[in-house]
């Protein structure tokens, strides 16, 4: 079980020593999750955090119609968890489901906390990877109430190409805040052009 991409990741945020990172990654396992399973569910209090390694996952919400309102969409690399119920140990409000077979490393509460507490690094990392949480989500509320339809889909499609090929385009609308039918209206009149 290899760890690179992982390790790597640790490495493409800031400046972080090789021995400090395998202390970091030494305790997170390796699981496979097929297509198509909640990763963790509504109502849940989340105990581990996951670095999706290869794959395709959302979280999405229901509305009071009972309708699938998808909030995230997230691919490889990147960690994945709802990070309010894991540090709060509060329950989710989202669900969060495989979209394609997907590989994780995942680890539990308890180690992130001994990581805080022994490794600087590791509480640098954590800082700046919320950062950059914080700033994608600022970004895409910004985004949702500012921007055409339009714009918002030309945006994803320029940022993440690759979503178009792996997410289905019903996901995709509902993640853009639009119908399928709308999606479908939108990229007809793009390919016109």
């Amino acid at each position: 079980m290899e760890k690179s991409l992982l390790n790597n990741y640790f490495h493409s945020l800031f400046q972080i020593r090789e021995g400090v990172v395998k202390k970091i990654t030494e305790k997170f396992k390796q699981i496979n999750i097929d297509k198509n399973i909640v990763l963790l569910d509504k109502n849940v209090i989340s105990t581990k955090t996951y670095f999706l390694e290869k794959g395709y996952l959302r979280s999405y919400i229901l509305d009071e119609d009972n309708q699938e309102i998808t909030t995230n969409i997230y691919s490889a690399p990147c960690f994945v968890n709802n990070f309010l119920s894991f540090f709060r140990k509060q329950p989710t409000k989202e669900i969060y489901h495989t979209l394609t077979k997907c590989s994780f490393w995942e680890t539990s509460i308890e180690n992130v906390q001994e990581n805080f507490h022994a490794i600087s690094e590791f509480r640098e990392f954590s800082r700046l990877l919320f950062v950059i949480n914080y700033y994608e989500l600022n970004d895409r509320v910004i985004e949702m109430a500012s921007q055409k339809a339009e714009t918002r889909y030309l945006n994803l499609l320029k940022r993440k190409p690759h979503l178009f090929q792996h997410v289905p385009l019903k996901i995709i609308a509902s993640y853009l805040g639009i119908t399928d039918t709308s999606l479908s209206r939108i990229r007809k009149e793009i390919s016109k052009i």
